[in-house]
Formats: C-alpha cells, structure tokens, sequence
C-alpha cells in the first residue's frame, strides 16, 4: 500500500515562519510568549481552511518547548516537540467538539484539567468547532473557562463566531483570521511545486488560487487533484478543462466583438459555451468580474487590486486601452442587471441574449448613433425625439425618398421641429392623437447603422413603426372592460377592476392608462404582484405594445363608505327602510 499523504497535511505549517497570510496574527502570539503575557482563553475565528487549527497548534508547541529559538519558533529538537510531533504529547490536547458535544463530554474535559502537565510548562485544550457545543455544555464550561488551573491554557477554534455564546466570548482573546490572498496561494503552492518537481505555469496556479477562495487546504486540495489529472506537466488549458473553469479567452474575445458591434459573434460564442456544459450566469458573472478588470487595468494607481499573472495583466492593459471609459461603466451595469433578473426570468438565454446584444450596440448608442436594435427601447421613440440626432449625422450625396414624408410633422425646418416638440409637449391627455410619420433623415440614419452592422433588422422597425398613437385615449378606455371580463373567476379583484376610475396621461412619450384602487395596500400589492401581468393582457387586447398601466389611490370623497361598527349598520339600514325608521322611532329604541 502507498504511503502517499495528501499536501494539505504533508506540507501544513509546523511553525510561525511557515504560516502563510496571517502575519499579524503569528506576530502578536509570538510577542505575548516572549513577554510571558499568554491569555487562559484564546478564540480562533475565521473562514474554512485559513490556518486556524495550525496555528492553535503551533502556539501550544511553542510554550512548551524547552529551547525556544529567538524568534519564539519551536526548536523541534527536545522531548515536547518530539512527543508532538510524533502525536504522544501529554501536554497538549485537541477535542473535536462536533462529535462531542454534550454536557457528559466537558464534564469529561473539566476532570481532565485538574491533572497537571507531565513534562512541559502548560496543558494546552484545542477545541475545535466549539460553535457545536450545546447550550448546556456551553453553561457547563463556563467557570473552568473563566478561572482554569494556572498551567491550562484554552484555544478555541470556530468557523461561525455568531454561533457562540457572549459570555463564551468575553472570556476568550478573539484572533479573527483573514482569507489568503491570491499572491500568497501562489507562492505557496509554486515553493510546494519545487519541492515535489512538478512543472506548473503561473496561469495555472492562479486559476487554482482563485477556484480556492482564500482558503489554503482547498488550494492544496486543488493542486493534488490537478497534479492527479495532467501529470508533473501542468498546462493551463488542462488546467480549466479538469476544473470545470472559464477560459478567459471567451472574454477577451467578446469584448473584442462587442467593441466592433458584432453581435453575432457575441451569440455564436455564448452558444459554444452553453454546449460545453457552463452555467449561463456564470458566464455573466464572469464578463462582469472582466470589465471590472479592464477598469482597473484602465486606472492607474489600482495595479495592486488585479489579482492576475504578469502575461494577463499585459493583455488586460492592452484591451483596456481601446475601451472608453464610459463603455466599461455601461457594460458593467448592463451585466449586473442581467445577473439580477437571471432567476426571476422565465427565458434566461434569451434574457442573456437581449444583454449580449445591447453591449454589441453599446459603443454605437455612446457615439450618439440611433441604434434600433438596441433591445433596452421598449417603445419606439417620437419624431421630434429623434431629430437631435438627425441633425448630427453627415449628409449624404443620395437624396431621401419622398415616400418616407408625410405632412408637416416631417418638415425639415428648425421652426418646424419646434412646433412639433412643444405641440407634443402641449397635448392634452385626451382626444385622439394623430399617427406620426417617419422622416427621411431618420430613415437615412436607421439605414446606415444597418450598412454597418451587415444586416437588416425588419422586426425592429416594424416595431417602431407601430406606436401608441393608433388609438384615441377614449378607445383604449373603452377596451377595459374586456381586461375586467378576464378575471370575471375572481370576483374581488374584478369588482375593483370595474370600479376603478380611469384616466389617459403621457410620460416622456409613452401612454399610461391610470386605474384606481382602494388604499397603499391594495397599490403595493396590484403593483409588485399584478401589474405586469395586467400591462400584458391589455396590450394583447388593445394591439399597443407601447400602451403602460398605472396604479393610484383614489381620493377620499370617491371611496366607498364601508359599514363596520353595529350602530353604522343600523343607521344605514334605517336609511334604506322605512318600516325599521318607524319601528325606532315608535318603541323609541337605541342604535347607538
């Protein structure tokens, strides 16, 4: 049988020099033996894998040993570091307290520290993952924990600080451990890779740092797996392929192709991703965490937050040149609303889709193109709105098409376009709107944007053909009824529907239909559980994609007075009855 060992016990720390990101920590207990100030009660608290029980280990070999060096590291060389090293210490004791962690368990340790240490100075208690410890067994520790012997010292190892008592807490020295960073995961693993003579690239060891989160045994874990896979010749590519990682380069290709507005590869990439098995958000999450590198590649003075080898950071400098600013800050937003609507979206690739085509479109709309295929427009923009734009295009030798004219709202004048924008302004909410026509330099700047991305988009500009303004406002109310039909099943919500009172308003172009409701809590419900699917039957009703829906309280004097209390009843049947008047008023009863 083998005698392999696995690195993450081969090579765990031994001593102060070798614990790997939690200098602070090793400085403080080296300064505290030095000085003779050691605590009865230590808690070690922090993330998984951090180094919480070796240095719990380290601490105790070190008061103990009879030759401590100058630098309070262990000598390894007398009888106490001997006897621990080769696990007969009875001076040194650990307690997994997961498995043993009821009252008869510390009742157990309470009787064992009354014993005095055999050979070294202190009897050293290592309970580890105390947080498992009953309320009981917690109460039963208390007073050996606040007034132990004078040679029992107490170390206390937890990943979940939350879990422990206060009064446990007030009793210990708290040492919070860090996450190890990307660097010293590294060079950790690189010095073991030396050691074992294994030829591993810096790329492949800072994909294994990162996959480790901060935590050095599932770096060594890790790396055993790897090094188990590929051989002593590690190579990044085997390296992604074993662990199941994105290849960066998917990213530096999209952003290239989101650069050059070409969607289509943006698509055909995110498709050969799906087929490789990836989940689709983490594949958003990774274009988010890519632009958050080319921006601080951007910026100088943020060198030390890019966590990436040397020939990365080349290339990240290198792409990040060619990014505007404003792009990157876009792209980032746009991504993480994607990751936000991920779980809630009944179509995530189409949803992830939409925002692969929107960062394909995002450095046009930035340089003040009109872009219709942006797929954030959800309805197709008036004329005077486009006309700003309009006029920063270059004119073109070819001459508009007449067709595309249409009455005086496609007018070319300045005079013209004024009129045009404050009539729109101006326009009551009711009455019936006239249809707009599209102008011929908006046609012009549409077919342009289309030459540059090599292919039409009819679908688009159906959509933006049609507008809300093929309906008079007293048409579309006049189309609420059948929205209250479709929910004639539930009677309460059909009732409020039908009593609503409606009205017409305008927005920044687009139509709202206003409907009221009772009180704030019939509003919050209809619009955090409701709206949506109400906006969505009427539109399908009215054939407007671009008609909204509004909810809002009605005023007080149009709410029903609704009978609660025993004399309002009486009152208002009274009202309604004259025979129950008359009997009151004979036998002189009391409906108060």
């Amino acid at each position: 049988m083998s005698d392999y060992i696995v690195s993450a016990r081969k090579y765990r720390p031994d001593s102060f020099e070798t614990l790997v990101g939690q200098e602070n920590i090793a400085r403080t207990l080296k300064n505290s033996i030095k000085r003779g100030q050691l605590a009865h009660a230590y808690l070690f608290c922090g993330p998984r894998g951090v180094g919480k029980t070796s240095t719990a280990r380290i601490f105790a070999k070190t008061i103990n040993c009879a030759d401590p060096g100058p630098d309070m590291e262990p000598c390894g060389k007398c009888e106490s570091c001997l006897s621990f090293a080769e696990g007969r210490s009875y001076c040194i004791h650990e307690l997994d307290a997961a498995s043993n962690n009821g009252v008869d368990d510390i009742k157990a340790l309470i009787d064992q520290v009354r014993i005095p240490p055999q050979t070294g100075k202190y009897s050293v208690y290592i309970i580890d993952e105390v947080h498992m410890l009953s309320s009981a067994a917690f109460n039963a520790f208390l007073k050996t924990l606040e007034e132990p012997p004078g040679y029992a010292i107490f170390i206390l190892a937890t990943t979940e600080k939350h879990k422990i008592l206060p009064t446990i807490l007030s009793r210990c020295q708290t040492y919070d451990f860090n996450r190890i960073t990307v660097e010293g995961i590294v060079g950790n693993l690189k010095s073991i890779a030396e050691k074992e003579g294994i030829d591993i690239d810096d790329e492949s060891l800072h994909v294994i740092a990162m996959k480790a989160d901060g935590a050095m045994r599932d770096a060594l874990t890790i790396f055993d797996q790897t090094v188990a896979f590929c051989g002593r010749t590690v190579r990044y590519a085997e390296v992604i392929k074993n662990l199941n990682v994105l290849d960066y380069e998917y990213s530096f290709a999209l952003t290239d192709a989101f650069l050059a507005g070409d969607y289509r590869t943006a698509f055909l990439k995110f498709d050969e991703i799906l087929s490789k098995g990836f989940n689709a958000l983490h594949f958003v999450s990774a274009l988010s965490s890519h632009f958050r590198d080319l921006l601080v590649s951007r910026t100088s003075g943020l060198e030390a937050l890019l966590e990436l080898p040397e020939s990365l950071k080349k290339r990240y400098s290198e792409q990040a040149g060619r990014c505007p600013l404003q792009f990157l800050y876009e792209a980032m937003n746009i991504t993480v609303q994607c990751e936000s609507s991920y779980r809630a979206s009944i179509n995530p690739r189409f949803l992830i889709e939409l925002t692969l085509m929107r960062l394909s479109t995002l450095v046009t709309r930035l340089q003040g193109q009109p872009v219709s295929s942006a797929p954030s427009e959800h309805t197709a923009p008036s004329g005077p709105a486009v006309q700003p734009e309009q006029a920063a295009q270059p004119k073109s030798s070819t001459p508009p098409e007449p067709s595309v004219q249409a009455g005086p709202a496609a007018s070319s004048s300045p005079d013209a376009r004024t009129d045009a924008e404050t009539s729109g302004q101006e326009r009551k909410t009711t009455g019936r709107r006239k249809p707009r026509a599209a102008s011929a330099s908006s046609a012009f700047s549409l077919n342009t944007f289309m030459d540059k991305q090599q292919e039409s988009v009819p679908d688009v500009q159906e959509d933006k053909a049609s507008g809300p303004g093929d309906m008079s406002d007293e048409e579309i109310l006049a189309k609420w009824p059948e929205l209250v039909a479709m929910y004639a099943s539930k009677p309460r919500l059909s009732n409020t529907l039908s009593a609503s009172r409606l009205s017409m308003t305008e927005r920044d172009g687009t139509r709202y239909l206003v409907f009221n409701v009772l009180n704030a809590a019939q509003k919050d419900w209809v619009e955090s559980k409701l709206l949506h699917e109400l906006e969505g039957k009427f539109k399908q009703i009215c054939g407007i994609p671009g008609i909204r829906l509004m909810v809002d309280i009605a005023p007080e004097e149009d709410r029903p007075q609704t009978v609660y209390m025993p004399s309002e009843k009486a009152r208002d049947l009274m009202s309604r009855n004259d025979e129950v008047r008359s009997l009151v008023s004979d036998f002189g009863l009391d409906v108060k």
